[in-house]
């Protein structure tokens, strides 16, 4: 199970820790504001105790002073995010908001505008996040308070990371840096603004830079001597060190970060670093260790009430039962997790426990549990991509329709002026007949000029939509055909494809790199790009011009043939597996040794004298990919077609590939990835 330094709702709350808002006014309550100080710095690291004591204070904070009042809001917000009840938080954000609008107060307008933009991020709204977000900063830096400019500044950069905006974020989050480290009475804002910069330096990869900011994070919050800062600090240590596959440091960083959490009773906190423990010796192969730190987990997970490290608890928990070859209690545990995951709504991080199932049961000897699990993580991740494709364009679609009204108002606004004019004029042809032919001819000008900017910028507004078009087919990192363009292509021209009179026929094969997640856990992200980049490339020399190649996503790659002779499928199949295996990835001067195992069938194929759809075939390849990791890897299965005596629908054949194959329903071809073969000389245009 991938690691999680904290819960995502641990780590958005500790950037905009309550501690670190403006000071309270010197003329309000004393006493008040030192217990909402208290408090405030609690709500980061014990949010169910802090929230507690801010409900007993709502009465007396109702006619409190201003600054007070504000703080309060802030303060009560945070908690109640830190313990999961987002819509009251959102209430209490909400309440802020208002009154900063109403009472022109923009210090407690941004407190209001991060704590919903904090919100919206956990209710996985990212738009409306973002946006709220960077109008906060726009609010907070016109103000004089710079602890509130900071964390706007910090939310800011957040969202730029979210959205992948890697330099901006690292911009923001320097000047944020810089800020604080004028504010030399709250040390909390320094330390706050150097873990997102740790954060964004483990996205990119920059692990030195990295490590650069996080000693300096320790430092400062040892220097507090605040225990919930040092936890912090130790648990970025922990996500480097992993990153870099230094178990035993990152083990040692876990245990102190615990020590300190259980010494505050931050039972979320506790939760969260146990499931890193078990996540850590996990990835060791150590699963004896790794079960009693799951187990730890969920006990831990249920006593806070965290539905979220309960099912990472559960999926670890099983993962190591199945590591140790107890596959029935091990199967029960994921499954319970993923249960958790389908009724949160999880998808992506559905997607990726399916296949670290899937993996796990490949290695406890269950081909297939496994292939059950592939299958599984296929389907979600088609219907995760059609949700993305649907989402965008559904925004497409809205910025045309916010462009043509903003056509049709301009085109109203220009008839409007026509019509002023023609008044004028018929008032002028009324006074003075001989200007209305000057009239009418500074009218043909200008229509005529109107009408040329129209028609000019209608052709540059087509090169432009013809240009992104272009660039929307293309996958960015290995430059070959994404999957939407596929999906278009076959949309326009599948349903005419037949089988040639000459015994040719079209083709699809689907490839997966072989243990591409050991390649990223081992080496790196960097390492597996490189690879998919080789493989890519590698597909070019091995395959046709006429060949259409894809990358169907993550380490999936389609080939769509148009045509080759119908028994010369295994050829092709050959000369991709010898294609890519002989020649190796080059990753920092290491050589990766790359395979792939795929998967194939003919197109057009039918099946009881029904065609199959190009999607229906994609399946079937699909299907028989598995069956050629199943066999070990490096090696190609392929459906080439149905004999006589086959059931009538897919559906018994795409319950059990293998058995279908038994009972002599499908015709399967096994191409080992070893034969002995030599490859064509191809010339290129």
């Amino acid at each position: 199970m991938a690691f999680s330094v904290l819960s995502s709702s641990s780590m958005r709350a500790l950037c905009v820790a309550a501690v670190l808002l403006c000071p309270l006014v010197a003329h309000g309550d004393e006493a008040q504001a030192r217990r909402l100080r208290d408090i405030g710095a609690m709500a980061r690291f014990v949010p169910d105790e802090a929230s507690r004591r801010l409900r007993a204070m709502e009465w007396e904070m109702a006619t409190a002073p201003a600054a007070l009042r504000t703080d309060f809001l802030y303060h009560y917000s945070t908690a109640e995010r830190g313990i999961g009840d987002l819509t009251h938080a959102l209430t209490l954000a909400d309440q802020l908001v208002t009154y900063g609008r109403r009472n022109h107060d923009n210090v407690a307008l941004a407190k209001g505008l991060i704590g919903r933009a904090n919100t919206l991020y956990l209710r996985e709204e990212l738009a409306a996040s973002h946006a709220t977000a960077f109008e906060a900063e726009r609010v907070a830096l016109a103000t004089d308070d710079v602890p509130t400019k900071v964390l706007a500044t910090i939310a800011a950069g957040q969202s730029f990371q979210e959205e992948g905006n890697y330099p901006e974020a690292l911009a923001k989050l320097h000047a944020a840096i810089d800020m604080a480290r004028h504010v030399k009475d709250d040390a909390a804002l320094l330390a706050s603004a150097l873990h997102t910069l740790v954060q964004l330096y483990l996205n990119t990869g920059d692990f030195d830079k990295g490590w650069e900011a996080q000693r300096e994070a320790l430092a400062v919050a040892r220097q507090m001597a605040s225990p919930g800062y040092v936890a912090t600090a130790l648990g970025d240590e922990f996500a480097l060190a992993v990153e870099q596959k230094a178990f035993a440091r990152a083990r040692r960083a876990l245990f102190e970060e615990l020590a300190l959490e259980r010494s505050i009773g931050a039972r979320q906190m506790v939760a969260t670093t146990l499931v890193n423990l078990s996540d850590c010796y996990l990835k060791e192969g150590r699963f004896r260790e790794a079960q009693t730190y799951a187990a730890q987990a969920l006990e831990a997970a249920l006593d806070a009430r965290s539905n979220n490290d309960v099912a990472t608890s559960r999926v670890n928990l099983g993962q190591a039962l199945l590591g140790q070859g107890h596959l029935a209690e091990g199967k029960r545990q994921v499954e319970a997790g993923l249960a958790t995951y389908e009724k949160q709504g999880d998808k992506p991080e559905l997607l990726a426990v399916l296949r670290e199932y899937g993996y796990a049961l490949e290695h406890a000897g269950d081909y297939k549990g496994a292939v059950d699990a592939y299958n599984r993580e296929r389907k979600l991740s088609s219907e995760i991509f059609d949700e993305q494709r649907q989402k965008a364009l559904m925004e497409l679609q809205q910025k045309y329709e916010a462009e043509n009204k903003q056509r049709r108002i301009d085109a109203l606004r220009q008839e409007n002026r026509a019509t002023k004019a023609e008044l004028d004029n018929r008032r002028l042809h009324q006074r003075i007949w001989w200007m209305l032919a000057i009239v009418f001819g500074l009218a043909s000008v200008v229509v005529g000029l109107l009408y040329r900017k129209v028609r000019r910028a209608n052709a540059e507004l087509e090169e432009k939509n013809q240009q992104l078009k272009r660039q929307g087919a293309l996958d960015p990192l290995t430059l070959l055909y994404n999957r939407g363009h596929f999906q278009e292509f076959m949309g326009r021209t599948g349903t005419e494809r037949r089988a040639g009179g000459d015994g040719t026929v079209g083709a699809l094969f689907l490839l997966d790199v072989d243990r591409f997640k050991d390649i990223n856990d081992t080496l790196g992200h960097a390492a597996g790009d490189a690879v998919l980049k080789t493989v890519a490339h590698n597909l070019r020399l091995a395959l046709r011009e006429t060949d259409m190649i894809v990358r169907w996503g993550g380490e999936e790659f389609l080939v769509f043939v148009p045509s080759v002779a119908r028994d010369g499928l295994d050829e092709v199949a050959l000369r991709i597996l010898h294609g890519i295996s002989s020649h190796a990835a080059e990753h920092r001067g290491t050589r990766v040794p790359v395979s792939v195992s795929v998967g194939f069938a003919p197109f057009p194929v039918a099946l009881g004298g029904t065609a199959l759809t190009w999607e229906q075939v994609v399946n079937l390849a699909d299907m028989a990919l598995y069956q050629a990791k199943a066999r070990g890897r490096n090696c190609a299965c392929g459906v080439l077609g149905f004999p006589d005596g086959a059931p009538a629908t897919l559906e018994p054949i795409e319950r059990d590939l293998e058995e279908a194959w038994r009972q002599g329903w499908v015709d399967l071809s096994v191409v080992p990835g070893d034969v002995e073969y030599t490859m064509p000389v191809r010339s290129r245009a």
